[in-house]
């Protein structure tokens, strides 16, 4: 389980007019704890108007840069992202938990990566993508971002930096929907956009993997499309970054209750919670400190393992079928279905 810490803000750059890109300072001897593979997330907490509030951004640093760096973009509504890009300045304080997430990319000499993004999905694929030229002589990386226009787009001169850096590596693709810019295709990333590049543009290379990140209906149409271009869904990698809106299934709940027995911090704790209810928001009703951030089950904060008793979760998009045989579960969209459960976190 990840543990927090107070960082200092090293620096706020303002990317676009509704993004900034948050660096960190990390002390010598945290070090070691913010050690992170590319496309990992680090989660950020804050007291906002009295509540605690935590979310989860994904680091965009490379592995090598000895760096903590996430970018944020204000959301309508968005309590914590319009914090962050309204009032965070440098040298404020912000609890920080260490680096987590399964959506990671280890680059290989002599391999070929493929990436979709849209909008603010840019920053663990960017992690991925600095790692990839920094940590091999011979990988490859195709990026194709998608976003509004060029000055809405998150690290826009950054990437034409790294593509005039490495031009025999790393190819870079825009696509804009609200304007039409030399060099760039128009509209959002759909079956046609990805089906030009795959076999049009970039026909004769044979790509390893492909890694997705953006709103939901962009990834679906995206995997489909690459399947049907023959990639194995093995080697297809994707992270949302906004919770699916789509209807969730919940034919398996009931409105039963639950003894539930936590295991956090090799200790237990006991309670009663409805089963109508998830088990991640009960236990933060009951006074345990469980691990959470996103709690709309994008992110993997609030893994744990159901060691007794069973549960149901009304969506995933996480974890793999091997996890799930073996009892793990997003707590923050699993609700009990047994009179008795036991939810380990420390089994993580």
């Amino acid at each position: 389980m990840s543990n927090f810490y107070k960082l200092a803000i090293q620096k706020v750059i303002k990317e676009t007019k509704d993004a900034v890109s948050i660096l960190f300072s990390i002390p010598t001897e945290l070090n070691n704890a913010f050690q992170f593979k590319a496309g990992q997330y680090i989660t950020l907490k804050k007291e906002i108007n009295g509540n605690d509030i935590r979310r989860a951004y994904s680091i965009c640093s490379s592995e090598k840069s000895n760096e903590i760096k996430v970018a944020i973009k204000a959301v309508e509504n968005g309590t914590f992202s319009v914090f962050a890009t309204t009032q965070l300045n440098d040298g404020d304080i912000i609890e920080v938990s260490q680096p987590e997430g399964k959506f990671i990319l280890e680059p290989q000499e002599n391999k070929n990566y493929l990436g979709f993004v849209a909008g603010s999905g840019i920053t663990p694929v960017l992690s991925m993508v600095k790692t990839t030229l920094e940590n091999t002589t011979t990988a490859t990386f195709t990026l194709i971002y998608g976003n509004k226009t060029a000055e809405d787009t998150i690290f826009y001169n950054e990437l034409n930096g790294l593509q005039e850096q490495y031009p025999n590596r790393f190819n870079l693709h825009y696509v804009f929907s609200r304007e039409n810019v030399e060099g760039s295709l128009f509209g959002r990333i759909d079956k046609g956009h990805v089906n030009y590049f795959i076999k049009n543009m970039h026909k004769d290379f044979s790509f390893d993997a492909a890694y997705l990140c953006g709103p939901e209906e962009m990834i679906n149409i995206a995997s489909e499309t690459l399947e049907e271009n023959n990639f194995s869904k093995e080697n297809i990698h994707f992270e949302l970054f906004t919770a699916s809106t789509s209807e969730e299934n919940t034919s398996e709940i009931k409105d039963g209750e639950t003894e539930v027995k936590v295991v956090l911090d090799d200790e237990e704790e006991s309670f009663t919670m409805k089963q109508t209810d998830t088990i991640l928001a009960a236990s933060l009703r009951n006074k345990l400190d469980a691990p959470y951030s996103c709690q709309g089950g994008v992110c993997s904060s609030c893994i744990a393992k159901i060691t007794e008793g069973k549960a149901v979760m009304t969506k995933n998009s996480i974890l793999t079928d091997d996890e799930l045989e073996e009892g793990y579960v997003l707590t923050c969209v699993a609700h009990p279905t047994t009179s008795k459960i036991v939810v380990d976190f420390d089994e993580v």
